[in-house]
């Protein structure tokens, strides 16, 4: 399960070594400034939509990048009875890759809450 840490102006979300594989990354720090919107999801699963490049166990569990094709590219490691986590991104700010992040934690509420105070910060 990736884990997520917000320090200083940065959340930074380092992947297992098995979602490593699907995602091509071992880690993504994304600047606070980069993101539009965040939310708490209960099905993170719903949000993940498009031709993939990664791993799927109907039902379960989305890891990988969606979106390859069109719509918004989404960057998913997400499991079945987790609650979520829904980063909108401005795709150039967080790098030029992603215009979305959708992650699976229990974490996911504290991490909600921790984020929209930091946006609010900076406003």
């Amino acid at each position: 399960m990736a884990s997520v840490m917000v320090t200083n102006d940065v959340i930074d979300i380092r992947f297992t070594g098995w979602e490593r594989v699907w995602v091509g990354r071992e880690q993504f720090a994304l600047p606070l400034t980069a993101v539009r919107h965040v939310a708490l999801v209960d099905n993170p699963l719903r949000l993940a939509r498009g031709a993939r490049r990664g791993y799927v166990v109907s039902g379960f569990a989305k890891i990988g990048v969606w979106g390859l094709y069109g719509g918004p590219r989404q960057l998913v490691a997400a499991r079945r009875a987790e609650p979520g986590l829904h980063l909108v991104l401005d795709r150039a700010s967080a790098g030029g890759e992603f215009d979305q992040v959708v992650l699976s934690s229990p974490a996911a509420p504290g991490l909600v809450e921790t984020i929209t105070r930091a946006m609010a910060a900076r406003a």
